[in-house]
């Protein structure tokens, strides 16, 4: 869904769709989208720059960090984005960018891409790091056992032959 800055009537318009999981390529194995991403916001238009803020929602599946079950969790944050076009944007603001900045982008053709921009957010507010569980085990180092559902021992059964001096050291 494209937004032509050209044609806006309005200083302020408000959008609301759903996009198909289909229609968002996450380049992901570890993260699938299970229902239709639903986005509503508004888009402000200044003289310099374009504002864009809203709410997403979705519901999605990933993997645990640790033992790679699957998880599914609910998707739902608020995002803002800025744009301003490529005159607006000197050389000196790509050279000292303060974090402010980092949410800025350069608007190509007069037209702000919505779908790009729910994709980017949703990679954005995935979890570097999520777990099934609190105190989940993980998988095994050595068989690659799910040490929350086994005890397999391994870790017992092998020692790294640069500890091996130590191992008499406690009796």
């Amino acid at each position: 869904m494209k937004v032509d800055l050209t044609k806006l009537e309005n200083a302020r318009t408000s959008f609301d769709f759903i996009l198909n999981p289909f229609e968002i390529d996450l380049e992901s194995e570890e993260i699938k989208l299970l229902e239709d991403v639903k986005v509503t916001g508004n888009l402000t238009k200044h003289i310099a720059q374009t504002d864009v803020e809203g709410d997403i929602s979705s519901k999605i599946e990933i993997d645990c960090s640790r033992c790679l079950n699957k998880i599914e969790s609910e998707l739902k944050f608020e995002f803002s984005a800025a744009f301003v076009a490529p005159e607006h944007y000197t050389e000196q603001n790509e050279k000292e960018l303060d974090s402010d900045e980092l949410e800025v982008s350069i608007i190509e053709n007069e037209e702000i891409d919505l779908k790009e921009l729910v994709r980017e957010q949703v990679l954005l507010a995935m979890p570097t790091q999520i777990l099934c569980k609190d105190d989940c085990k993980g998988l095994c180092g050595v068989c690659g056992a799910n040490k929350n559902l086994i005890d397999c021992k391994c870790i017992e059964k092998e020692i790294d032959p640069r500890w091996s001096a130590l191992k008499n050291f406690k009796k």
